[in-house]
């Protein structure tokens, strides 16, 4: 693990795939032990961050340490700390899970009993003893993803790098790819995790760093991100239409702003600094006045929010060249 308690340190690194930019000063800094989310569009340079920082490719300027060791000066030295996930699998679906695993820890020079030992561990740790009995081309999604997982820890990395793994999951299959991935985070590992789905982020990341056009534009917590849409807005639906005038009147004098109006759903939203005195506020006033709300609500701005107030954009609006980033 690196010395400074940091298992990824990128510093200005870009990359260019003839006049595209996939890289242009990319930068980030992850704390050992803890997962976090690289979140971007298509095209935005995730997975051609995930390449150059694991050695699968050279970058043209900058530099990087993961698990304390320089990726361009020691690359066999980061092999051996980390594991990578992509967004495809890579195993043979005529072998079983066991099958699979046993191969793997032979190519990595396990001893044959170490590594069928070692496939026996790793199938109990992702809740796959039975299906390990059966070929891959069997499995479920959830399975094949878990098992993709149990693959890239054959040598218990210190740093394990997740690109998008979840991609095309059904929301079960999500959240059992999510267990395991918390379990790992339990044990020590180092999650970097790059994904299109914000929920994704939002469950597990403990920071999340926003990509756009091969550079960092934002990273804090999932929290911190969404305040940068302007905080917690509250929500009121009138009754009779009547009296939307003089609520917006209300609400724009509690909240000390213009509020949002739609007329054609009797709406009127504003932001809420204090969630609780304002929703206090709005209820005794509206009631004091006689004015009957069907909904009253405070909510916090999503994370999708949030990225399209960073962006400009949705995490899948972007289309990218055809085999050059994502």
């Amino acid at each position: 693990m690196a010395a400074t308690g940091s298992a990824i340190i990128a510093e200005n690194i870009c990359k260019r795939y003839g006049e595209v930019r996939a890289l242009n000063g990319f930068s980030l800094t992850v704390p050992a032990g803890v997962v976090y989310g690289l979140l971007g569009p298509n095209g935005s340079g995730k997975t051609t961050a995930v390449k150059a920082l694991t050695t699968l490719s050279r970058f043209d300027s900058g530099s990087a340490v993961v698990a304390g060791f320089d990726v361009v000066r020691q690359p066999e030295m980061v092999r051996t700390r980390i594991g990578l996930t992509g967004q495809y699998a890579a195993v043979d679906e005529l072998l079983t899970g066991w099958e699979n695993l046993v191969m793997f820890g032979r190519l990595y020079n396990f001893a044959p009993r170490d590594a069928r030992k070692r496939a026996d561990d790793l199938l109990a740790q992702f809740d796959l003893v039975e299906a390990g009995k059966r070929p891959v081309g069997q499995y479920s999604g959830g399975m094949r993803r878990r098992l993709d997982l149990a693959l890239s820890l054959i040598q218990a990395p210190e740093v394990l790098f997740l690109d998008e793994p979840t991609t095309g999951l059904d929301p079960k299959s999500r959240n059992q790819v999510w267990n395991a991935v918390r379990d790992l985070v339990a044990g020590g590992t180092t999650v970097l995790l790059t994904t299109q789905y914000l929920e994704e982020a939002d469950q597990l990341a403990y920071r999340i760093a926003v990509i756009d056009a091969g550079v960092v534009i934002a990273d804090g917590t999932a929290d911190e991100l969404k305040s940068r849409t302007g905080g917690d807005q509250i929500t009121v639906v009138v009754r009779d239409a009547r009296d939307l005038a003089p609520a917006t009147a209300i609400i724009g004098r509690i909240s000390g702003s213009e509020p949002q109006v739609s007329e054609a759903e009797r709406r009127i939203s504003a932001p809420a600094a204090d969630r609780i005195a304002t929703l206090t506020d709005v209820v005794r006033t509206l009631s004091d006045a006689n004015i009957t709300a069907e909904d009253i609500s405070v909510r916090r701005p999503t994370l999708d929010e949030a990225f399209l107030a960073l962006t400009g954009r949705r995490t899948t609006s972007t289309a990218e060249p055809e085999g050059v980033l994502r």
